[in-house]
């Protein structure tokens, strides 16, 4: 890296793969300056970002401790040990009626959503610190409610949001902010990466199969979606003004917030199952 380059403000997003909010962000960032270290699983996703000046491609699997010590070795190299802003962005999703759910499957997730969001925290913490710079947790307004089929994710996303918060208390001492971000409808290729949906034979949700496929592949919210150009816009705002603490973007973000923080437990529950098929399910 340049002289140059090395004085700039430095930013590692996780999740980069083409088409994903990771990507947008890594884009949004760059073009405002920082050197960027766009992360995936597989550089190859990720290759369109190769192009750009200052932005370095790693590979990062967040449930991989050897994949992250590799990872965090490679910024300390290009930075001599600080980094301004992480963004914890890799997610996975799994949808599935709870009775219906492969209990490995909802672990894989959540190793992915929640453990692997930890270790790569813990990880960059010194290079962070250092800096006295942010950590930015993607959460998701699934983690205010408790939406059917997608509940295990949405569990998931709550447990993010847990996370960061009681994170920005333990590393303010150190000079050091985190954003939860809770994340409204976004358009992205996290759907298009699932497999085909089916439930198991036999299952109790057999009437509501065509609904709970539509919530897997996401059609169910159709154009209600926020662009991921405009959201990695708003976001990356925040970060660099300083933003800490929850912060909401995407589609539908704040109506959520207000509708959860205003509203009786019995008209989330109408909102919770409308479309969902619920209501033809009988015992």
């Amino acid at each position: 890296m340049s002289a140059t380059a090395a004085k700039k403000k430095t930013v590692l997003v996780t999740g980069c793969s083409e088409g994903g909010i990771g990507f947008a962000l890594a884009k949004e960032f760059q073009a405002r300056g920082l050197h960027v270290f766009a992360t995936a699983r597989s550089v190859a996703k990720m290759a369109a970002l190769e192009s750009l000046p200052d932005v370095t491609l790693l590979s990062l699997d967040v449930t991989s401790p050897a994949s992250i010590e590799a990872a965090v070795a490679a910024v300390s190299a290009h930075t001599a040990g600080t980094l301004d802003y992480l963004v914890n962005n890799s997610g996975s999703q799994y949808v599935m009626p709870i009775l219906d759910a492969d209990l490995q499957r909802s672990k894989d997730m959540f190793d992915v959503n929640v453990w692997g969001l930890v270790a790569t925290t813990n990880a960059f913490a010194p290079l962070v610190i250092a800096a006295k710079g942010s950590v930015v947790n993607i959460a998701s307004i699934a983690g205010l409610m408790y939406p059917p089929y997608m509940v295990l994710y949405a569990a998931s996303k709550a447990a993010v949001g847990t996370i960061s918060e009681g994170l920005r208390l333990e590393l303010k001492p150190f000079g050091v902010k985190v954003v939860t971000v809770i994340t409204g409808a976004v358009e992205t290729k996290l759907f298009a990466n699932a497999p085909e949906h089916h439930l198991p034979v036999g299952s109790l949700y057999a009437v509501a199969e065509k609904e709970i496929a539509s919530r897997a592949t996401g059609t169910d919210v159709g154009a209600q979606t926020m662009s991921r150009e405009a959201y990695a816009r708003s976001l990356v705002g925040d970060v660099l003004h300083g933003a800490t603490g929850k912060v909401y973007r995407g589609k539908m973000a704040t109506l959520v917030r207000l509708v959860t923080s205003l509203f009786p437990t019995w008209v989330i529950d109408i909102l919770s199952i409308s479309n969902t098929g619920l209501d033809r399910i009988k015992p």
